[in-house]
């Protein structure tokens, strides 16, 4: 087929490559915009253009996809099919039904569950065990199209959202392929979906990392599991903003205050959650790398009886 690729983060990169590894003409790869980023401001590539780059595949980065010099744009290439997978813009019905097969997209969740932008982390962070990925057929909704393929994948007891998303990612472009496989010989039967058993995916932001000492210590685990690696989880500690990269969940029963230092070992240290409390294992302050807690104790003191937690120090 002749294949319009939209997208943008690495999570997208994995799916071009297949699509061309699979033998499909990708005419054009739409991408967002360069952003400057550190210090000196640089202009940086998306993943998407540095991939498609390396193909030889042209590049375009239109500010606003729905404008109508971007659609006369994408007329010119003549495709076949748009594949979409976090591109980052909404797309108008002009675009939706430009191509003889639509725009299909590839979805990182077993939909109807977790529509939204950020279906990995939330199935990390609600507790699933199972997750997957689904290729639909575009509509103007959001992530609401007909279902074409399912895929399947099982979360590991310490999944984390870095470790289902490059999980994910990969089983998102073997389905991307079948799918274009399926919908040339025409054995997809398009499905409809139903109303969505869960909350709507949101996009994360920094400010969901700061935990809740009061919440269940299980609650929390997850939380942390679910923001690593970004935009991660965190705490206060002696004035410093303390992120947590990996904890367990404990049974020890103190009776203290959620938020408190209930016991330090060589190993590490638990704090009294609203439930149980959590052994932290790793983590990281300012200016350091991340490390263990057995580590970070040989540097830094840590008691029994300290509290964790208060005002978000920027």
């Amino acid at each position: 087929m002749r294949v319009i690729f939209m997208g943008t983060p690495e999570f997208s990169v994995g799916t071009l490559e297949a699509l061309v590894a699979a033998g499909h003409e990708v005419v054009l790869a739409v991408t967002q915009p360069d952003k400057p980023k550190g210090r000196g401001k640089e202009m940086q590539f998306t993943p998407v253009k540095i991939a498609a780059e390396k193909h030889g595949i042209p590049v375009y980065q239109p500010k606003r996809i729905r404008n109508a010099e971007c659609i006369e744009e994408l007329k010119k290439y003549e495709a076949d099919i748009m594949v979409v997978i976090a591109f980052g813009q909404i797309l108008p019905k002009e675009i939706l039904e430009l191509t003889p097969y639509g725009c299909v997209n590839v979805h990182a969740s077993l939909l109807p569950k977790y529509r939204g932008a950020a279906p990995i982390q939330w199935a990390v962070i609600n507790g699933e065990t199972v997750s997957g990925v689904t290729t639909m057929q575009m509509d103007e909704g959001l992530d609401t199209g007909d279902m074409l393929l399912k895929t399947e994948v099982a979360l590991e007891p310490k999944e984390t959202g870095e470790s289902l998303h490059d999980k994910l990612a990969a089983a998102g472009a073997a389905l991307c392929v079948e799918t274009l496989k399926g919908l040339e010989e025409h054995t997809i039967v398009p499905e409809k979906q139903g109303d969505s058993p869960t909350a709507y995916a949101k996009m994360l932001d920094k400010k969901m990392g700061e935990i809740d000492w009061t919440q269940d210590a299980k609650v929390i685990e997850q939380l942390i599991r679910g923001l690593n690696s970004w935009p991660s989880a965190y705490t206060q500690w002696d004035g410093k903003v303390m992120k947590i990269w990996a904890a367990d969940v404990t049974d020890t029963a103190s009776g203290k205050e959620p938020g408190t230092v209930v016991k330090v070992t060589k190993e590490g240290f638990e704090v009294q959650t609203g439930k149980g409390s959590l052994l932290i294992q790793e983590l990281q302050i300012p200016g350091k790398k991340r490390m263990d807690s057995a580590s970070f104790m040989r540097g830094y003191q840590i008691a029994e009886g300290m509290m964790l937690g208060g005002a978000h120090c920027n």
